[in-house]
Formats: C-alpha cells, structure tokens, sequence
C-alpha cells in the first residue's frame, strides 16, 4: 500500500456518509420483523449494497475527470438520467432531514423530560429548539461544520461499542431467536436507508489518486465495516429491549438500563442526527445557491422549512421516514447506479483499476430486488 493513511481516510469517508441516524432506526424494525430475518436482511442488503458501490467505483474509474452522481448519470443515461438522480438525491436528503428533527425531538425529551409550548408535544417542542439552532447555523454557512460528521466517526463507533458492552448482561437470549421470513421485506426501506452513502464514492476517487488500485479494497472495508456496526448495535438493543424496542433506539434501551444508558445512549442519538443534518443542510443549501442560482436566503429557506413543516406536522414518524427515504432514494439510486454500470462498460472513457462483472441478468435481478422492495413498503403504508 503506497499511503496507507490516505488509504484510510478514504475507508473513514466511506463509513462516515454510511453511518448515521439509520442505525437508531434498525433495532425497531428488526424487532418487528424477527431478530434473525432482520439479521438476514442486513447481510443480503449489506452485500448488495456492496456490489453496487464496487459497481459505481467502477464507473467512476471509467469516466475521465471528476464529477458527481448527477454527472455520471447524464454522461451514461442522458438528461433523465440525471434528472432522476437529482430527485432521488433531493427526496433522500429531505426525508433524512424530517427525520433527524423528529428523532433528535424524541431523544432529546428522553433526556429532560417533558416540558411543552405552543401547543405542541414535549418532543416536539424539543424538535423546534433543534431546528432553530441548526437552521441558525446553516444561515450563517459555517462550512467546517460540514466535515463533522467524519470527525466525530471514532466517537460515534466507540458509544456503539460502549453500548454494547454496557446492554451485555442485560440482554434476554429469548429477544434473540425468533425468525419469520414471511417479514423478511419488513427492515427493507430502514435497511437500505441505513446503507446510503453513494454520493461518498466519487470522493475516493480524488482522496486516493495515484493510488486508484486501492479503491476496491478502500470500498470493501468501507461497507464491511457499517454491516458490523450494525449487528453489533441490534443485538445490544433487541437483546435488551425485544418487542419493547422504540423507533429511536437508544431511548427504549435507556429506559430498560437505567439513567446512564439514556444519558449516553440519546446523546449518540442527539449527536449523530446533528451532524448529519448540518451536512445535509449545508449540501442542499449550496446546491440551491450553486446549482440553481437561489439566493442565499430562499436557499436556506428551502431547505430548512419544508422538513420542519411536516415534523411538526406529525403526518409521520421517524421509522416511516427513513423507511420511505431508504426505498425511494436508495432504490431509484441502486437502480440507476445498475444501468450506469452496465453502459459504462462500453461507453467509458478509460481504463479501470478494477473490473466487477455484469451483466443483463444480474441488472435484472438488482432493479427486480429495488422495484419490488419499494412497492412492497408503498403498498404497506396503504
């Protein structure tokens, strides 16, 4: 290995964008579907997951000069393509971002109580103060806030492991056993949620020049690394907490563990989903001001408000939100990213460092798993 530190800061890259608020999400729907089914659906999802990212670095060492998601997807699938790439993009980013204000709302109530204004519920309350500090922040684009989320990646994994040290002694091997595969489908759009991190690829590309070889392996651990991760945490929680288990996670386990576990456990919560709503904010308010030439301040307004309208809304619930992100975002995006894969073998403009073998058949099946799984979760919220 020529750099084995940019080797690993591209590893970091990688788990950093796929690590988020979907792992206090996945305990809940695992619970609900079987502890082991959801196991299943983890490696399956993991491993597709994998192949798809394998799948776009290839693409992307096929394409001369650097671009994103949306270029690779107009370069190989025309202006559709890019279009429905923008919008799977856009979608994702905005259900991670209802999501996190309702999420950080809950943990934050699990910590200091109930306490209400305005008409709205403790947890509400709380997911308005959040808002107001992060848009605050957004407003005032402080960009070095939008590397935080890979800085504060050894911590976020060190509380994952001190969690479940923590939840050992307390876990009931009954949680453990039960396996239904007629709900296999039900961790699906959590799942895949939890998965996304496309956009960090292309990234890898600039972190390891020179040093494209070690891409495939860079992506391999990079995704590896999050299946791990969140094993790890669903034992720990359903272990413990079983059919009792919430839909943020660590709120559930600190009230089975005791006050210290809801202190550490919700400050994970807290701290994950800020980050990563200031990264996705700040994303999104560049791409306006950038991309589609906004002002700064309709900039911000769009993308602060329309989350925080349908969070306090309460037309839906944390689970329903990055289940539905994860099965339109991460579906339309493995679906696209699987014909991007496809033209590129014939239509790029270079030479790989790595070849991953596809073909019709395999295009069908990965378009037939992300087709079936999001009509699945549409038509069960019917």
């Amino acid at each position: 290995m020529k750099n084995p530190k940019k080797f690993w800061i591209a590893v970091a890259t990688l788990v950093g964008t796929i690590i988020g608020a979907g792992i206090l999400g996945l305990p809940y729907v695992i619970a609900q579907a079987g502890f082991w089914t959801g196991v299943l659906d983890i490696i399956l999802l993991g491993s597709i997951v994998l192949l798809l990212y394998l799948y776009l670095g290839e693409v992307v060492l096929r394409t001369k000069g650097l671009h994103q998601l949306p270029g690779y997807a107009e370069k190989y699938l025309g202006k559709l393509g890019k279009k429905l790439m923008v919008f799977a993009m856009f979608f994702g980013n905005y259900g991670a971002l209802i999501a996190y204000i309702i999420g950080v709302g809950s943990a934050t109530a699990a910590i200091f109580g109930g306490f209400s204004m305005f008409g709205l519920s403790p947890s509400l309350f709380y997911s308005l103060i959040f808002f107001i500090v992060v848009a605050f922040i957004i407003l005032v684009g402080l960009k070095a806030v939008g590397n935080s989320e890979l800085l504060m990646l050894p911590l976020i994994i060190g509380i994952v492991l001190f969690i479940a040290a923590a939840s050992f002694g307390k876990i009931d091997i009954i949680n453990l056993t039960s396996f239904n595969i007629f709900k296999i489908l039900i961790p699906y759009g959590v799942i895949l949620f939890a998965f996304l991190g496309a956009s960090s690829i292309p990234v890898l590309r600039e972190q390891l020049v020179n040093n494209e070889k070690q891409i495939k392996k860079a992506i391999f651990i990079g995704v590896l690394i999050p299946i791990i991760s969140y094993l790890i945490f669903a034992v720990a929680v359903v272990g413990v907490t079983g059919s009792s288990t919430t839909e943020v996670a660590t709120i559930g386990l600190g009230e089975s563990i005791g006050m210290y576990m809801i202190l550490i456990g919700n400050f994970l919560a807290i701290i994950t989903m800020t980050t990563s709503f200031l990264t996705l904010g700040l994303a999104l308010k560049e791409s306006y001001n950038y991309d589609y030439k906004l002002n700064q301040n309709i900039a911000w307004a769009l993308t602060c408000f329309p989350p925080l309208i349908i969070a306090l809304s309460g037309f839906t619930t944390f689970v329903k939100i990055i289940g539905l992100s994860g099965v339109i975002a991460g579906g339309l995006e493995g679906v696209l990213i699987t014909l991007m894969a496809l033209k590129a073998k014939k239509k790029g403009s270079r030479k790989p460092e790595y070849k991953v073998p596809i073909n019709w058949m395999v295009t069908a099946g990965l378009i037939a798993v992300f087709v079936f799984g999001a009509g699945y979760y549409l038509w069960s919220l019917v």
